[in-house]
């Protein structure tokens, strides 16, 4: 699923090839139909994003809800396009280029009022510069849940994944089981500090690297990362190889049904060591 970080982006590409120009709106599909009827012709005013989510505006007639989900697909291109083939949900076309969705999770028409509340049960998102961090502090203070966990909780916060979850952890020393709780305002300042950052660069590189300047490749001497998601991480996906760090073995377990990944020497928890 993708983390937040592609989603914002996304949102960007989508301001910067649509916005404020008439669209063909389309749904070879079928199951977008009625909707794209709805909106074909108009002008999309608005693109933006809160975690996973994207919303399309088109501004009385409301507002285009996607959530990519496991296999949602976004592919953006180039006019003229191609003929459309019967797995595209929705097609967004100008003179200039168009946009495919497929597959998605979610692809909904919905008002104002529909998109308040998705906003309110989300939590604060590191890439919305209006977001609060102490709404989430607020959580995971009172909480018994492992910090692991509750970073992937998109109730508590909006757009963190498994990459950027087990990354900031690392990048912070701290061990991944320990619960929300035993956590200190200062620690949780730093990862919501460290989340914005990383994440911005994702938006701007559309890609996730977590590593520092002096632990890239060409820094330790080392061969580069050779993996489907791109960018240099300390590790994630690196379960079995030596920490970059302190050469210890990286660990994986399953945690919030994903797959977790930590250094056992690099994130001890202080009150077990």
């Amino acid at each position: 699923m993708p983390e937040g970080h592609t989603i914002h982006r996304l949102a960007q590409d989508h301001r910067e090839r649509f916005l404020d120009q008439p669209l063909r709106v389309t749904s070879p599909q079928g199951k977008f139909s009625d909707s794209a009827a709805l909106i074909d012709g108009q002008a999309m005013d608005s693109a933006e994003a809160h975690g996973k989510h994207l919303f399309l505006g088109f501004g009385p007639l409301g507002w285009v809800h996607i959530h990519l989900g496991l296999f949602g697909k976004v592919d953006l291109g180039d006019a003229p396009a191609p003929p459309a083939t019967d797995t595209v949900r929705l097609r967004l076309a100008n003179p200039d280029g168009y946009m495919d969705l497929r597959g998605p999770t979610t692809c909904a028409l919905i008002t104002d009022g529909e998109k308040a509340a998705i906003h309110d049960r989300l939590g604060p998102d590191p890439l919305r510069p209006d977001d609060d961090p102490d709404r989430a502090w607020a959580r995971i203070s009172r909480s018994r849940t492992t910090i692991a966990a509750l970073l992937m909780d998109q109730k508590i916060i909006a757009g963190v994944g498994n990459v950027y979850r087990a990354e900031v952890l690392f990048r912070h020393n701290i061990d991944p089981y320990r619960a929300g709780r035993d956590l200190r305002r200062a620690e949780w300042e730093v990862i919501w500090s460290d989340l914005v950052a990383l994440m911005r660069e994702g938006v701007r590189n559309n890609r996730i690297d977590t590593v520092r300047p002096e632990h890239t490749p060409e820094a330790m001497g080392r061969a580069p990362r050779v993996d489907d998601h791109g960018g240099e991480v300390y590790v994630y996906r690196r379960a079995q190889l030596a920490c970059h760090i302190c050469h210890t073995e990286i660990r994986t377990a399953d945690l919030a049904a994903r797959n977790l990944f930590w250094c056992p020497r690099c994130q001890v928890n202080p009150t077990t060591s």
